[in-house]
């Protein structure tokens, strides 16, 4: 993985500055309620954003505070899931909801590390609300982060499993911009969504682009390396007759 330490501070900054200017109004994006932020990051998980919003909303509307989500039955918050899939999420969230109001009197906890305590919350949903919402300096990895940092670095081994997952986490958390560690985070995930896409990557509007090692090298579109398919077993079968 190639070192790209004394470039920091001006990758920080020019990425922050494309954010600014570029990145899309969505509802949750300004929101400083830790429940609210929390809600739209287990709702993005395998989701696409247009599908999202319109569910935000209604749950929102339904379940305006982790004190009314928790009070509500399983039956009733999974109504209301209906139709966005994935519905483990969905029971994950409840339960956590009633975790927070009878262990945290109805307060997200503040660090990762307690987030992670909960039902649902893996490594990157708690690095996610804890940054964005707490100002944690902890570095959230989504498969759009892992994408764009496998090309910022020109990481050619597999991103998904180690070492190249503990490569690009590593990576991540030094090119954290520690002071705005949630815009930082939602930056990283924005350019991964929106100019760093899985194909035809539009490197012409990236802001990250003069430092890129894998436009440099050409190897944008083959990067990150997908993991080599299992070979799917054949038996030759004799029979007699």
């Amino acid at each position: 993985m190639h070192n790209l330490a004394e470039h920091n501070p001006a990758i920080r900054a020019e990425l922050l500055r494309w954010y600014r200017r570029n990145g899309r109004a969505l509802p949750w994006r300004d929101e400083t309620d830790p429940y609210r932020i929390w809600v739209s990051e287990v709702m993005l998980q395998q989701t696409q954003v247009a599908t999202v919003v319109p569910y935000y909303h209604r749950f929102l509307a339904r379940f305006p505070t982790v004190e009314a989500l928790a009070a509500a039955s399983q039956e009733q918050v999974l109504k209301l899931w209906e139709g966005l899939g994935y519905y483990a999420r969905a029971r994950n969230l409840h339960r956590a909801a009633r975790e927070i109001v009878e262990k945290w009197s109805g307060r997200l906890p503040q660090s990762g590390a307690q987030l992670r305590t909960l039902p649902g919350f893996g490594e990157y949903t708690a690095a996610a609300v804890a940054s964005i919402a707490f100002g944690e300096p902890v570095a959230a990895v989504d498969g759009n982060v892992k994408r764009v940092l496998a090309r910022l670095f020109a990481v050619e081994t597999d991103v998904t499993r180690n070492p190249g997952a503990r490569h690009i986490g590593q990576a991540a958390q030094q090119l954290l911009e520690s002071r705005h560690p949630g815009d930082w985070n939602q930056a990283v995930m924005e350019l991964g969504a929106t100019v760093c896409t899985p194909t035809s990557p539009r490197c012409a509007g990236c802001p990250l682009r003069k430092w890129c090692r894998a436009r440099q090298l050409g190897l944008q579109s083959e990067l990150p390396r997908r993991p080599p398919r299992r070979k799917v077993p054949h038996y030759q079968v004799t029979a007699a007759v």
